[in-house]
C-alpha cells in the first residue's frame, strides 16, 4: 500500500466515523506534519477524497470535510434498499451455500434468545448487522454489486451505531434477519423482499436522531479538554 493510499484510508475512516465536523478544513501542512511525509502524497490523498465525494475543494481554502445531510442520507437509504432487494431476490430464487446460511441462522438465533440488556453493545451489533447484509451480498457472487453496497454501508455506518440500542430494537432486527433467511431457504422471493424492505426501513427510522447524535459527538470531540 503506497503512502497516498494509507493517508487516504486513514482520513476516509475519520470522516465516515464523524471524527471531523462538516466543513472542517484539512490543511496540507498539518497533515504533512502528522504523517511525516511531503506534500505530494498528502495532495494525492486529498484528491482521492474529493473523487470519493468525501471533501469539497474550495478556492483559497483547500479541502473541507463533506458530511451527508438528512436528504443525502435518505438518498443513500434508497440506494441501499434497491441493492438489498436485488440481493435477496437473487438468493431466494437461486439459493445460497448451506453452510453460510446456517451460520447466519445460528448467529441471529443466539442473539434473538438473549434477554439481558448487558448484550447491547451498539458498536459490536452494528458490525454484526453490517456483516449480515454484506455476507448475503457476497453470496450472490456479484462483486460490482457488493462493492456498491459496501460503499453505501461505509457512509451509513454511524447510523447503525445508534440503531440497535435496546433489547426491543435488537429483537426486531433479529426477527427480520431470521425471516429473511427463512425466505431464502424456502425460495420465497416475495417474503424475502418484504422482510428485507421492513428491515432497511426500520433502520431508516433512526436516521434523523443518528445524524443529530453524530454532530454532537463530533462537536464535543473537537473541543479542547
Amino acid at each position: 500500500m503506497n503512502l497516498s493510499f494509507e493517508i487516504f484510508d486513514t482520513l476516509k475512516k475519520r470522516i465516515i466515523r464523524w471524527e471531523y465536523l462538516p466543513g472542517q478544513r484539512l490543511i496540507e501542512e498539518s497533515l504533512c506534519h502528522e504523517f511525516g511525509v511531503s506534500r505530494i502524497p498528502v495532495r494525492e490523498a486529498l484528491r482521492m477524497l474529493e473523487d470519493n465525494k468525501l471533501v469539497d475543494k474550495v478556492p483559497y481554502r483547500g479541502c473541507t470535510v463533506k458530511q451527508p445531510d438528512l436528504d443525502e442520507l435518505n438518498n443513500l437509504y434508497d440506494v441501499r434498499l434497491a441493492l438489498e432487494l436485488f440481493v435477496v431476490e437473487q438468493l431466494a430464487a437461486r439459493g445460497m451455500p448451506s453452510d453460510v446460511l446456517q451460520a447466519l441462522f445460528q448467529t441471529w438465533r443466539e442473539l434473538f434468545a438473549c434477554e439481558s440488556p448487558e448484550v447491547i453493545d451498539p458498536f459490536r451489533l452494528a458490525r454484526q448487522d453490517e456483516a449480515f447484509h454484506e455476507t448475503l451480498a457476497q453470496a450472490t457472487n456479484n462483486k460490482a454489486m457488493f462493492d456498491l453496497l459496501h460503499s453505501v454501508n461505509e457512509r451509513l455506518y454511524f447510523t447503525r451505531m445508534t440503531d440497535i440500542t435496546t433489547l426491543d430494537r435488537m429483537h426486531t432486527t433479529c426477527r427480520h434477519h431470521l425471516q429473511i433467511l427463512q425466505a431464502i431457504e424456502t425460495h420465497d422471493v416475495a417474503v424475502a423482499r418484504q422482510m428485507m424492505q421492513a428491515n432497511v426501513e426500520f433502520g431508516r427510522t433512526n436516521v434523523e436522531s443518528a445524524l443529530r447524535d453524530a454532530l454532537v459527538r463530533a462537536y464535543m470531540s473537537s473541543q479542547p479538554n
